[in-house]
């Protein structure tokens, strides 16, 4: 059971504690409309919970197990946190203080194309629906879809297909119902090369999809 804000009332049952959740960056700002994913030590079960504009937010939960907090960050779970929860008679409140402040570039996982083409393959849509979920809460959240490749081929037209590959993307969500004005798609070619390009690997590391926070 969650709320987002400390002033509703919920009434915990005897095994459960009221955990008050402050959320704020590294100096101090309030993180609205994050979402804090609590997963229980013991049962594995996942609790959920989105900060209110003040960063807060309240949730309910089993005494005597221990807690993983990880914030959303797009489409990727960061993981923050542990607590534990001890076993008390009575009402037992804790109150949770989170600071983060999450990487503003991520590689998107899971997101491919055909090769050498700027179709997206459908095992992409998965990650791409999960950060069309994060920038539909993230309401105001611009951001830049930034499309990169390896240095195999020719260099003009590898410039060419992160452009359109960028562009697959921001349409896709577009699509979905994120303003388009939100989104910047741009392509970089192999001019930003995020590891070496002389080994199979380092290549596949360099072709890739980012997504880069201009501004929240």
């Amino acid at each position: 059971m969650a709320t987002n804000t400390f002033s509703q009332n919920t009434t915990p049952a005897e095994d459960e504690a009221t955990v008050k959740v402050t959320v704020t960056s590294i100096d101090g700002k309030p993180r609205k409309n994050d979402e804090i994913t609590f997963i229980s030590s013991k049962s594995g079960k996942t609790f959920k919970i989105v900060t209110d504009a003040l960063g807060k937010s309240i949730i309910l939960l089993k005494k005597a197990d221990k807690y993983d907090v990880y914030y959303n960050n797009l489409n990727e779970k960061e993981k923050v946190q542990q607590f534990e929860i001890p076993q008390s008679e009575g009402k037992y409140t804790l109150n949770l203080t989170l600071k983060y402040d999450p990487p503003r570039t991520i590689t998107l996982k899971n997101v491919f194309f055909d090769t050498g083409k700027a179709s997206l393959r459908p095992e992409s849509f998965a990650a791409l629906n999960d950060l069309y979920d994060a920038l539909k809460m993230k309401a105001t959240m611009i951001v830049e879809i930034a499309g990169h490749t390896d240095n195999v081929g020719n260099k003009t037209a590898n410039q060419l297909l992160s452009e359109q590959r960028a562009m697959s993307v921001k349409n896709y969500l577009t699509k979905k119902g994120i303003d388009a004005k939100r989104i910047i798609a741009k392509g970089y070619g192999d001019t930003e090369a995020f590891a070496d390009n002389d080994s199979n690997e380092g290549k596949q590391q360099n072709r890739r999809t980012e997504v880069r926070i201009i501004s929240e």
